[in-house]
């Protein structure tokens, strides 16, 4: 009889070896050459082709949607894969207006190939059934978008995208496949970066391009080998030990952002909350794609980006540095970055593992700065 256990408990167990000795942790493998005579093995020639704990990452990887996974050194990689593969005999990539500025950045380097990126607001349905039948189309869906938070319909977008024949990938980064499964709702790739919530301790760069697909996955992997974006093996074993995790961490994220965005929502200093969970015209589709909880990540603006910088420099507890998912909560005004599509005053809020009642104990010492001129 076959027994069908939680995706929780084979996260845990992913990359172990039940061999009596054998240990008990995935090893780390720093082998950049295998035992090789005759025929070679395939994917086990040379190091840049397989490592064995990019295996057991990418078995936990798949694990979250019952599916299979290709691990890359960053986000950027793995995107760079998938969009080289995808764009092949199409002429459009169709991504969020207000999304990751990585993607669109990446999406304008393919213009010399005859791919034009085009933008779009992904909660207009109408919008991008328009842009799709424009051309031969791949869509780059974002959901919740990142730094605004904004939910789009995966449903809707996948029904449009079938109808306009265009693959559609969803950068589900911020969500993670435990709270967001976007091969499920159509999606015919998941994209993620690693060095986020995943691994989840702000210690490596890592990505992966998760697929049902086995031809889009086995020509994602040759652009990982040839264009040699392969994860080092201790980033792969640090991103499975984090990975293992994961459950706990993002449960205890999501509780206290949905506390902190509520909070914040009635702050008189601040004046805008972006987030899932507290976001009236989106909120049943939130709670129908992300059943479990809103993830880690949220946004909030003050008037004016002065004033924003004010309240970063302000915390004792919240750390002002970039990205986001880790264990540490962290913060920054993301509009500091060039090509950034967020207001001046935003604040780009990542909620790690303190207790709720002490980030919003600093985040209110903090927006008290704005009190004094």
């Amino acid at each position: 009889m076959t027994v069908a256990y939680s995706v929780e408990s084979r996260l845990i167990h992913a990359g172990t070896d039940r061999t009596p000795g054998e240990p008990a942790a995935p090893p780390l493998v720093p082998a950049s050459i295998y035992v090789s005579e005759g025929e070679p093995r395939p994917s086990r020639g040379y190091g840049r082709e397989t490592n064995p704990g990019w295996e057991a990452l990418e078995e936990a990887l798949g694990g979250l949607e019952d599916a299979g996974a290709v691990a890359f050194a960053s986000g950027q990689a793995a995107s760079t894969a998938l969009m080289l593969t995808l764009a092949e005999g199409r002429d459009r990539i169709v991504l969020a207006a207000d999304g990751y500025y990585g993607a669109r950045v990446l999406a304008d380097k393919l213009r010399p190939r005859g791919v034009e990126p085009v933008h779009a607001d992904l909660q207009d349905l109408a919008a991008v059934a328009r842009e799709l039948k424009e051309a031969p189309s791949v869509l780059w869906a974002e959901t919740p978008t990142n730094p605004l938070l904004r939910v789009a319909d995966l449903a809707g977008l996948a029904e449009v995208a079938a109808a306009a024949r265009a693959p559609m990938i969803v950068d589900n980064t911020t969500a993670t496949g435990l709270l967001q499964r976007p091969l499920a709702w159509g999606a015919v790739a998941s994209l993620y970066s690693l060095t986020k919530a995943i691994s989840g301790h702000s210690d490596l760069l890592g990505g992966a391009v998760v697929s049902r697909d086995p031809d889009l996955l086995a020509a994602v992997r040759a652009w990982r080998t040839f264009g040699g974006g392969i994860p080092g093996p201790f980033e792969a074993w640090l991103a499975l030990r984090g990975l293992k995790t994961l459950p706990l961490r993002i449960a205890r994220q999501s509780e206290s952002a949905l506390k902190i965005a509520r909070h914040l929502a009635r702050h008189p200093r601040v004046r805008a909350v972006h987030y899932p969970g507290v976001e009236r015209s989106t909120l049943a589709i939130a709670r129908r794609q992300m059943p479990a909880g809103f993830g880690p990540l949220l946004s909030f603006e003050v008037e004016t980006a002065p004033l924003a910088d004010r309240v970063v420099a302000g915390a004792r507890l919240i750390l002002p540095a970039t990205s986001f998912g880790g264990v540490e909560s962290t913060w920054e005004r993301r509009a500091r970055w060039a090509g950034e599509t967020a207001p001046d005053g935003l604040i780009r809020l990542s909620v790690g593992v303190e207790p709720a009642a002490d980030l919003i104990t600093d985040i209110d010492r903090a927006l008290d700065t704005l009190e004094v001129p």
